[in-house]
């Protein structure tokens, strides 16, 4: 497939400040799974249907579930959007999916923690 989408080394240099540290065994290499995920949801894919260039789709997975709960991409998405040179400006993609009843339970559920606090807050 000549189409994936695959991060460059210094936009991975970028955002890399934010992961959290490897305790005991090494992660898997970054450029590969960070870019399998954003491939995964940029193609509104399921996970099992990641191409196998990026890894096994559990490894893309886990490690979504796992620094959505910790709170990782909130804190790259407002960095990238800390350096904009228009940080007033906001981006809304227009896109509509179809979710199943029990996805509105994400937020209790801790996967997205600052829009819980700002929920808590207003």
């Amino acid at each position: 497939m000549s189409d994936l989408f695959w991060l460059s080394r210094p936009q991975l240099a970028k955002i890399a400040r934010h992961f959290p540290l490897s305790h005991g065994v090494p992660r898997v290499d970054d450029l590969r799974v960070v870019s399998g995920i954003i491939f995964v949801i940029r193609n509104g894919l399921r996970w099992r249907d990641a191409p196998s260039d990026y890894g096994p789709h559990k490894t893309l997975y886990n490690r979504f579930i796992r620094w959505s709960r910790l709170g990782v991409f909130d804190n790259i998405f407002s960095a990238l959007v800390a350096e904009a040179e228009s940080p007033g400006t906001l981006m809304i993609d227009a896109t509509h999916l179809k979710a199943h009843r029990t996805a509105c339970s994400l937020l209790k559920k801790g996967m997205f923690p600052a829009a819980l606090a700002a929920q808590k807050a207003a």
